[in-house]
Order: structure tokens, then sequence, then C-alpha cells
């Protein structure tokens, strides 16, 4: 017998089949970003404004020619981004850009870091922009660190999903502190995703298997040696690990040695 298809993730109303979402920097060109997202099944592609030209250079390759608003859902991000000011205004210009004459583009991805090196949030910037963004209608999704209560601070300003790092952007060290983010999950009443520190297939499905609603990559995708190859794992991984949170999985226990079949009536009993 089929599994029941897998549930849609809701993110501010609107639902998606996929619960990978992936970044479209540091590839070599952009057909095999096209390439690796198509592999992804991803459906929410995030885009860095300030990095990445989505009409404001119009005589540079704009990315929305291989990767169309019309099948992916754009999701701007503010990477590079160290204030609130910034962040704020960065968002601004994504939503004129984005925005068409029929619909305004409100999904946007917070991110205000706090150094150049470790990328690590820096929250009272973070929760200073998302006031501000909230109020203008942007439906918010934000980076920030796997803090239980700023977490749920940001939920209560209104953000639409929170998205706790695993580990350092980049970093491919994977779930450090599975701990803090159960307890994000257990109290979240919004989409928890982890973004950042994904490094390969398990970290992604170690992610889906603690109750997080997706997860967010892009490093871990653009850096592999086969990037196309590798998005196909992380598809796979992320539907595996959200498959084995619905099960259900058996309890641990420290002596194992429990017969897995009946031994009542067997020859010798």
């Amino acid at each position: 017998m089929k599994p029941e298809p897998l549930e849609s993730l809701i993110i501010a109303g609107t639902a998606y089949r996929s619960r990978l979402l992936v970044g479209t920097g540091k590839y070599k060109d952009f057909d095999e970003t096209r390439r690796a997202i198509e592999a992804s099944g991803a459906q929410i592609v995030t885009v860095a404004i300030r990095r990445t030209n989505i009409g404001q250079n119009p005589n540079e390759p704009n990315i929305l020619d291989a990767l169309p608003p019309t099948r992916f859902t754009m999701l701007p991000n503010t990477a590079g981004c160290y204030s609130a000011e910034d962040a704020v205004r960065t968002l601004r210009l994504a939503r004129e850009l984005l925005s068409t004459e029929s619909k305004q583009h409100n999904l946007v991805k917070l991110e205000v870091l706090g150094d150049s090196k470790s990328l690590f949030p820096n929250m009272p910037e973070t929760l200073k922009a998302a006031q501000t963004l909230v109020k203008e209608g942007f439906d918010v999704m934000v980076y920030c660190s796997d803090d239980p209560i700023l977490a749920k601070q940001l939920e209560e300003i209104g953000c639409v999903a929170v998205m706790p790092l695993a580990s350092l952007i980049g970093s491919g060290m994977g779930i450090l502190n599975p701990w803090n983010l159960s307890l994000i999950i257990e109290h979240a009443k919004v989409p928890v995703l982890v973004d950042a520190g994904v490094g390969t297939a398990s970290d992604a499905a170690i992610a889906m298997e603690l109750g997080c609603d997706g997860v967010l990559m892009n490093t871990a995708i653009a850096a592999a040696k086969n990037p196309v190859l590798m998005a196909s794992a992380m598809k796979k991984a992320v539907e595996a690990g959200r498959e084995a949170y619905l099960a259900g999985r058996m309890p641990k226990k420290f002596y194992g040695a429990t017969p897995s079949s009946p031994t009542a009536g067997v020859i010798g009993s």
C-alpha cells in the first residue's frame, strides 16, 4: 500500500508541496542554478537582493529569466544587511521589483547579520526590522538564532515563519543544538524551518525528524561536487525525514534485545 501524500506546507496562507527551500547563490552560472533547483523540487527560491539581479540592473543577466516567477515563488532576502534600516530598505526595493499590476509581492526573508565572519544574526536589529516590516504589510520569514524566547517574540510580532540556524551559515556543520530547535518547535504556532548549517542529506533528514516544517539551504547544494545530484538527494532527505516524523519512531532503549518475532509456539518452546 502506498503511503498517503505528505500534507502541504502552509506559509502566509499559501500551500506548497515541497518543504525544501533553496537559495540561488554560489553556482557557476544560471544554467547550473536552474538545473539544481529543478532537481530539488523546491517551489520557494530565495534571492539575495544585494547580490543578485532581479531587474534592478537592466544591463546584467536577470535570474528571473532562468527562474521565472510564474514557476517559482521568489523569496527576496536581505543577505549582506547589518542593520534594521538597511534590511527594511532592501525589502521595500524587492517588493517594488517583484510586484505586478495585479498582485503585490509581500513574502520576504529577513536576515540582519551581526558580523561578516560568523554571519550570526543580530537579534536586536532583527526584531526591530521585523516590527517595521510587519506593520508595512510584509509576510516576514525570519532568520534567527536558536533562542526559543526570541523565536517566540518574532512570532508574536507577526512573522509568518521563524527560521533558526542549525549552525553557522555556510559551515555545513549540521544540527548542533537539537534541544533548542525542539523547544522552538514545541511552542511555535507558525512554521519553523531550519535555515543555515545543513551540509548533507542526513542533516536535512534530522531537521525534519525533529519536527521542523521545512529546511532552507544554499551552500550545501551549490558547493557540492555535483550540485544537481545533491539537490536531488536533499529533496529525498526532506521527504524521508518528514515521513519518519509523521510515522513516529520507536522508543530508544538502553537494551534492545527484545525478540522481533513471537516466541510462543515455536519449536523447542
